[in-house]
């Protein structure tokens, strides 16, 4: 195993995991390579139901130096030289190519686009005078945008603190963020709310916390032994926990502001995002059930049962002990029922199994604290592909429904890794693209109160994890194009002949994706 695999599988132990036994028992098709409807249309869903694809400010947007954009934490850990992977800084250019990119996504049919807002493009600072240049960029794009009957769906948070915050007091580990980003959140809501109907606060804050503060794999990158390879500075035992805590009452009173002080107005509807594996207990096992459950109370409890109790899951507490943030009366009365629908990230499924041993470790991380082992299967991460296990997010899909009371959800990533090598004949794009959109089609029917989903991604764009490495675009973006041009795949083809209404069993095979778009 390669040092870098290596690394990837233990960020994969810190992942976020999701079934319990009375859920997996439900998954009609479990672990089966393809499961769900082979045939289907666009009509076959709600008719007010969203299909869309998404994109993050520090992946596509480029002009990391221009118009009074400063750097965020993501822009100091990929020119640290802890990575090698590239950067951001030009990436696809959208900050320049953005009614190039909104008239794609027209052409081939999409109704929506979820995108990130630059906290540091907007604010440069984090706190302070809003850049006009920056406010100008992003109300250029929401209105080219509706002027193509495309509704946006902004994130506020995607990995990418204001360093100025960073340097200033520890960004998320530091209450004071909760202020500064609540100040950034009524300056969107303020500036484009009039436009805007579906804000997301945060992206995953279960991975930002678990990579960015325990294992150092991502941005801001800290960790401390034995938990990481490279650790200069941080916690691993504590400050996933704070990191947390601090986004969950700054996202709460984000949304207790836009409640009190537009929706009247506005209308519109707040949410947060969580990264969600499929999960099933490897075998029938007692142990191994109760562990699926366990972890489940970590990774996905961790962020949902505050929001809709109060309060962080029982065993959380009991394993976490003097480790874990207490919510104050004030504090968990602010978090409870902050939400009008969750964000759900979704790619791929795992199996657990129970492993008491790791309670016994001192020190201890959040991964020990849970008591896990995963085992691989049939699916790695990354891998040269994710194998097809659609009934994973089916299963995520009926535990909301099941154990949460069914809140609102929007699939708002979903989608297939590939190495970025050019080609466009994508059809493992297309064949994974059919069956998970197929999976939460049987959802819906089955009762399941998701009302929207968001491919991943518009365009081959900077991943968090390796960069210019892997490739999950609709539009193969030439970086050795001075012009960065964009080359529709065969999936883009695929998504658009299914938006326009017409049988999801378009033929395979390479296809010139770009004439059969615009003769659809």
């Amino acid at each position: 195993m390669t040092p870098q695999r290596s690394s990837l599988n233990r960020l994969l132990l810190r992942l976020p995991v999701l079934a319990i036994s009375i859920i997996i028992l439900k998954i009609k098709c479990l672990w089966v390579p393809v499961c769900g409807l082979d045939d289907y249309v666009r009509g076959d869903f709600p008719p007010d139901f969203v299909f869309g694809c998404g994109t993050s400010a520090y992946q596509v947007e480029g002009a990391a130096f221009e118009d009074g954009r400063t750097p965020s934490i993501w822009d100091t850990y990929v020119h640290s030289g802890i990575v090698n992977e590239g950067n951001g800084d030009v990436a696809c250019d959208t900050y320049h190519k953005y009614k190039e990119d909104v008239k794609l996504m027209a052409d081939m049919g999409l109704k929506a686009y979820r995108f990130s807002i630059s906290w540091s493009r907007l604010i440069p600072n984090g706190r302070g005078s809003v850049n006009p240049k920056g406010l100008q960029y992003y109300n250029n794009l929401i209105n080219e945008l509706i002027n193509h009957g495309i509704q946006p769906y902004p994130t506020l948070f995607h990995v990418d603190t204001p360093q100025a915050l960073e340097d200033e007091y520890g960004g998320w580990l530091s209450w004071e963020i909760v202020r500064d980003f609540t100040v950034f959140a009524d300056e969107c809501f303020k500036e484009f709310g009039d436009r805007v109907l579906y804000w997301t606060t945060l992206n995953e804050p279960n991975i930002f916390a678990l990579g960015g503060y325990d294992y150092a794999q991502i941005p801001p990158g800290r960790c401390s032994l034995p938990f990481g390879k490279v650790c200069t500075q941080g916690n691993s035992s504590t400050e996933p926990y704070i990191a947390v805590h601090n986004m969950l009452l700054a996202h709460s009173s984000a949304v207790k502001l836009y409640k009190k002080k537009y929706q009247a107005t506005q209308r519109g509807f707040v949410g947060i995002n969580i990264y969600t594996f499929g999960v099933v207990p490897c075998t029938d096992s007692t142990a191994d059930i109760i562990a699926t459950q366990r972890a489940n109370d970590y990774y996905i409890g961790w962020l949902v049962n505050p929001l809709i109790y109060g309060d962080y899951p029982d065993i959380m507490k009991k394993n976490g002990g003097t480790r874990m943030p207490v919510f104050t009366p004030d504090e968990s009365k602010l978090v409870k029922g902050a939400f009008d629908f969750f964000g759900l990230n979704h790619y791929t499924t795992i199996c657990v199994k129970d492993n008491p041993s790791s309670l016994n470790e001192e020190p201890r991380d959040v991964t020990a604290d849970m008591a896990i082992q995963i085992i691989y299967g049939s699916t790695h991460f990354p891998p040269d592909q994710y194998s097809l296990t659609p009934s994973g997010l089916y299963g995520v899909l009926e535990y909301f429904k099941e154990v949460y009371g069914n809140p609102p959800i929007y699939i708002q990533e979903n989608g297939q890794r590939t190495d970025r090598n050019g080609t466009l004949n994508d059809t493992l794009r297309v064949q994974y693209l059919h069956a998970y959109i197929g999976a939460v089609l049987d959802a819906v029917r089955n009762g399941s109160n998701t009302r929207g989903y968001f491919m991943w991604s518009l365009l081959d764009g900077f991943e968090l994890l390796d960069g210019f490495k892997s490739s999950y675009g609709l539009f193969y973006v030439d970086l050795d194009d001075k012009e960065l041009k964009r080359h529709p795949k065969l999936s883009a083809a695929w998504y658009s002949n299914f938006l326009k209404g017409r049988s999801s069993t378009m033929p395979g095979g390479l296809i010139d994706a770009a004439k059969y778009i615009s003769a659809s």
